[in-house]
């Protein structure tokens, strides 16, 4: 591996453990492409090469993950839940967590029992996200 290709690894690396630790903050292109020090258009084009997802579409599957597990381990609202991960709507929500988990946060809150005597890695990787 380049030495450019290891610092743009790093730059984008960086922003997104930047999405993942202030996924509920408002996020968007330009702030992240200052975190990564490149412009905006060259921040989004990496993140997808790097990613394989654009950085909003990482940033919205992680708000949606930890949407999942308030569903499933809290009795919060689906509304507060909406607001508390980072969401603007709750329409934006419902349908932004039906894209990629497969069914409604009612639906899914239903469904979805909590994962008692589960080790944490085990309940992530059967709960994450495919979509």
């Amino acid at each position: 591996m380049s030495r450019a290709v290891e610092e743009s690894n790093r730059r984008m690396l960086r922003a997104r453990d930047a999405m993942d630790r202030a996924y509920a903050q408002p996020l968007d292109v330009p702030a992240l492409a200052r975190i990564a020090h490149v412009s905006e258009a060259h921040f989004t084009r990496t993140f997808r090469a790097t990613f394989g997802e654009t950085p909003h579409r990482y940033l919205q599957r992680r708000r949606v993950e930890r949407a999942m597990f308030l569903l499933r381990e809290t009795d919060r609202s689906v509304t507060d839940i909406c607001f508390g991960v980072g969401f603007g709507s709750l329409g934006t929500f419902s349908r932004t967590f039906r894209d990629i988990v497969g069914s409604s946060p009612r639906t899914y809150r239903k469904e979805a029992a909590p994962a008692a005597n589960v080790p944490t890695c085990f309940t992530m990787a059967w709960t994450r996200p495919t979509g």
